[in-house]
């Protein structure tokens, strides 16, 4: 599989190799081995999530408290959609940008979010099937959520995922101005403080 890191540092596409014959397609779409070698640790997956979405259906933008956050390993096993990084990491030099990347059944590409980066996507066909493996299992306490229609963070939905479909928790959901107003948001250096003992403990325990 091919790791290419996204335009917000810490979140990366990743692209499998298929291997097709007359019988289908065999392909891995996730090596905690090969992850492990870029982002200096292995992944600790203890949750996986399905969502099926309508055409047009928007989740997100959802984060987790750090720690333990919720990094995230997602991929579609059905139909498509198009996901998004949005770097809510306060003092970031990509702070409020966001990068994209197209999950669907064809390319079969998978995206991973590291803890304290906001996630979010849209369904460009009806019974979009997204698969999610995660860090941590769900605590609403520490869930949040920033509206996916602010417009200074300003998400491009393509055309073809027709009408925004959004749930009220979502649309209700404060700006990332009012969440960094209220001090939900992670920092910059505080994540950076976190990547890096996750890296020294996989290291150390290696040693």
């Amino acid at each position: 599989m091919q790791i290419r890191e996204l335009s917000i540092p810490d979140s990366y596409e990743i692209t499998p190799k298929q291997f097709g014959d007359d019988r289908g397609v065999f392909l891995e779409w996730y090596r905690f081995d090969k992850l492990a070698e870029v982002i200096g640790h292995p992944v600790d997956l203890r949750q996986a999530n399905t969502s099926v979405s309508k055409r047009g259906v928007v989740r997100g933008i959802h984060f987790a408290d750090v720690p333990l956050g919720q990094a995230k390993y997602v991929t579609a096993t059905h139909g498509a959609v198009l996901d998004y990084v949005i770097d809510i990491r306060v003092g970031s030099p990509t702070f409020g940008q966001w990068d994209s990347v197209l999950l669907d059944d064809k390319d079969r590409r998978a995206i991973y979010i590291s803890e304290g980066l906001g996630h979010c996507f849209v369904a460009l066909t009806d019974d979009a099937t997204v698969s999610y493996l995660v860090t941590d299992t769900f605590n609403a306490e520490r869930e949040h959520g920033i509206n996916p229609l602010d417009s200074d963070i300003a998400l491009v939905f393509p055309d073809e995922a027709g009408e925004a479909l959004l749930s009220p928790k979502d649309t209700d959901a404060p700006s990332l101005a009012e969440a960094a107003a209220a001090g939900t948001l992670p920092t910059w250096a505080d994540m950076r403080a976190y990547y890096s003992s996750l890296s020294a403990a996989f290291t150390a325990k290696k040693g």
